[in-house]
């Protein structure tokens, strides 16, 4: 199927300020980028480059006054995401290189201190996919998700400690969960359809069965069309934009998803 996504991104810019943008998402085995916008108003100059984790990042210089970004892609995606319980645990010996650094701690993600709580999740549960859903299933019973719930960004470790979380803090539970037991995972930012209310959306994918899968602690399942647009270790590596400097004021932001029956 075909889903239509855009986002808009309206700032209030004191003095000019350099800015990293992540809003482009690239085609790939799970999706096809059909048609794409990028419009910067004032239009400025912006350079594009491929971060270590193969986003595809924007670089620019936002002038004074008011400085807006309009993105709208069209995607070709599955209706829902794929499972697959009983998918084999990977040995750390058989991964492919580029799944390694997923292993690790990092930030958010703080993997080393949840080895006996991931061990007691998944009790009884067969190694790789099945332990990634035991993992999804504890987070569901003990934190709430609550969009909005707050700003600033909570780690693991401060999550598991909450009864509220929006969807960026359950990957990062998630995630760390998995790397405790030796599986790859990785933070996933992008688009869902028919979130309520629609916003950027945050989830993670597990390396199992020789292959990454989808897991999202918000939903009972993985129906609804999905566009990524970055991947990374944590929330550190996938925000849309940083900005570097005096902070500007973010004025609005408004996003869209919404299913169609072409690219055209």
């Amino acid at each position: 199927m075909w889903i239509h996504a855009s986002c808009s991104l309206d700032f209030n810019i004191t003095v000019a300020s350099p800015f990293l943008f992540m809003l482009r998402p690239r085609s790939g085995w799970q999706q096809w980028v059909g048609r794409e916008e990028y419009v910067l108003s004032p239009g400025i100059p912006a350079v594009e480059f491929t971060d270590p984790f193969g986003n595809l990042c924007q670089r620019l210089m936002a002038p004074p006054g008011k400085f807006s970004i309009r993105t709208s892609v069209n995607v070709e995606c599955a209706e829902a995401s794929d499972s697959a319980p009983g998918a084999h645990f990977v040995e750390i010996q058989q991964l492919p290189e580029e799944t390694l650094p997923f292993l690790l701690p990092s930030r958010f993600c703080e993997s080393d201190r949840f080895s006996h709580m991931a061990a007691s999740i998944v009790t009884d549960h067969n190694p790789g996919y099945d332990q990634c859903t035991a993992i999804v299933d504890y987070i569901r019973r003990s934190i709430r998700y609550t969009p909005g719930a707050g700003m600033d960004i909570v780690s693991a470790c401060e999550v598991n400690q909450r009864s509220d979380a929006v969807c960026r803090d359950l990957a990062h539970l998630g995630i760390a969960c998995c790397r405790a037991l030796s599986i790859p995972a990785r933070m996933v930012v992008g688009y869902l359809e028919n979130l309520h209310p629609m916003d950027l959306h945050a989830w993670f994918e597990a390396y199992v069965g020789g292959r990454w899968y989808t897991f999202d602690p918000t939903q009972d399942n993985l129906t609804g069309g999905r566009i990524a647009i970055a991947y990374g270790r944590d929330a550190a590596d996938v925000a849309i934009y940083t900005q570097f400097g005096n902070p500007a004021e973010l004025l609005a932001m408004s996003v869209t998803v919404q299913r169609i029956q072409s690219p055209a």
